[in-house]
């Protein structure tokens, strides 16, 4: 992944994020717009997206850091 890719994935993933969003679901989201971004591109997009945006959307951060330590986890098993 280009470093110019993460803000850009990182916006879409605060844009479509919602509470019911199941991990499956918001990576093939994502990729609708990012077409080429591994699911750990967007781990680590939903990183980036909850340090840059946690202050202005609590509740979109939490479902992102759900998603991204579940895929982090998912990762190292």
């Amino acid at each position: 992944m280009d470093a110019t890719e993460l803000p850009a994935i990182s916006d879409t993933l605060m844009r479509i994020v919602t509470p019911d969003m199941t991990p499956k679901q918001l990576i093939k989201a994502a990729r609708k717009e990012h077409p080429n971004a591994s699911k750990k591109d967007i781990a680590r997009a939903a990183f980036f997206s909850i340090i840059a945006n946690a202050d202005q959307d609590h509740g979109k951060a939490k479902n992102l850091q759900t998603f991204a330590i579940a895929e982090r986890v998912d990762d190292g098993s």
